[in-house]
């Protein structure tokens, strides 16, 4: 990893609790030669947006409402690009991004999602997972691409799914392992030592 000092850029539509974990990895020295440039909301009342600002980071506010969806990430590319951001990460941003927006930012985009994917895309993964019988749940950071949830994968984390869990408390300990999985992601990405192989990460 070289010493310069990364952009990052944070697309959240909630609260966030993936952003604050990366943000006090960052302070932490966990994440080393990276700052988070610019926290961007599709919603006013994203609590995310509420932790940026007692963090003192720089906050956008996009509305997507009514809004064509490349009209409104042309916007946001716009905003990432002023702030001059080096990595884009998704952290509970619920819209799926344009085909043209995936295209100004190539293997520059990260989502994290609560599965293993390719298992239980899409919404309410937890409670899918929960809902099939499967012992062994967790989380996935992956590149972001044209298709949900679909991009080559970074970095996974199991979670067993125990005898007394429900959706909640399944979840709940899925999220434990996000916090952990999404600055491992973004350490490996900024280090840039590695290939894309078909689907496939090689170090």
């Amino acid at each position: 990893m070289s010493d310069a000092i990364k952009n990052l850029g944070i697309l959240l539509s909630g609260r966030g609790s993936n952003f604050e974990a990366i943000a006090k990895n960052i302070a932490s020295g966990k994440v080393p030669n990276a700052r988070i440039a610019i926290v961007i909301s599709n919603r006013a009342d994203a609590g995310g947006l509420d932790v940026a600002r007692k963090l003192g980071l720089e906050t956008v506010v996009i509305p997507s409402k009514g809004k064509v969806r490349e009209e409104h990430d042309r916007e946001v590319v716009a905003a990432l690009q002023h702030h001059k951001v080096d990595l884009v990460c998704l952290a509970g941003y619920m819209r799926l991004l344009s085909p043209w927006f995936v295209k100004q930012f190539p293997h520059k985009i990260l989502n994290i999602h609560p599965s293993l994917l390719p298992a239980f895309p899409g919404l309410e993964a937890q409670e899918q997972a929960f809902a099939y019988g499967v012992k062994i749940s967790g989380c996935t950071v992956h590149f972001v691409d044209e298709e949900l949830d679909h991009g080559a994968i970074i970095v996974q984390k199991p979670v067993l799914v125990l005898d007394g869990d429900d959706e909640r408390t399944l979840a709940a300990r899925i999220l434990e392992q996000e916090h952990i999985a999404y600055s491992e992601a973004i350490n490996i990405v900024l280090a840039g030592s590695f290939d894309i192989v078909g689907r496939r990460l090689v170090p």
